[in-house]
């Protein structure tokens, strides 16, 4: 893969980055409070996606690079799915047990519908 390529598909996660990392310098520059500074950050990363695209970067790196996001992806599946139980232990044993079971229900369909949603995508070519 040539240096022109690698921008030319990856150029618009290579901007989106900068331009958050230039955000954060000059707001840590003008000494704003770092709470403000990490939320602003997980909300300009989310919605501008520059989580995946640091995510395809590493990615892209030949042998270590999917080992890589394997390692930090995992246990945050993990975690994520382990608060879900700790959160559903308390929610029954404070009375809610049919709310949690149609949260439950809902995150069962939801993550169908991502699984579903992610094999047409893969099947279906877009280009």
């Amino acid at each position: 893969m040539s240096i022109k390529s690698f921008f030319k598909s990856h150029g618009k996660q290579i901007s989106i980055l900068v331009i958050v990392t230039l955000i954060i310098l000059i707001a840590l520059t003008y000494e704003i409070d770092t709470k403000i500074v990490v939320f602003g950050t997980v909300v300009l990363g989310v919605f501008t996606q520059a989580f995946a695209g640091v995510a395809a970067l590493i990615a892209t790196l030949p042998v270590v690079g999917p080992l890589i996001i394997k390692i930090f992806t995992i246990p945050i599946f993990w975690i994520l799915n382990s608060m879900g139980y700790f959160v559903g232990a308390v929610a029954i044993k404070k009375g809610y047990r049919k709310e949690f079971t149609k949260s439950r229900v809902l995150t069962l369909a939801l993550l169908t519908g991502i699984i579903l949603g992610y094999i047409i995508g893969h099947l279906v070519p877009l280009r």
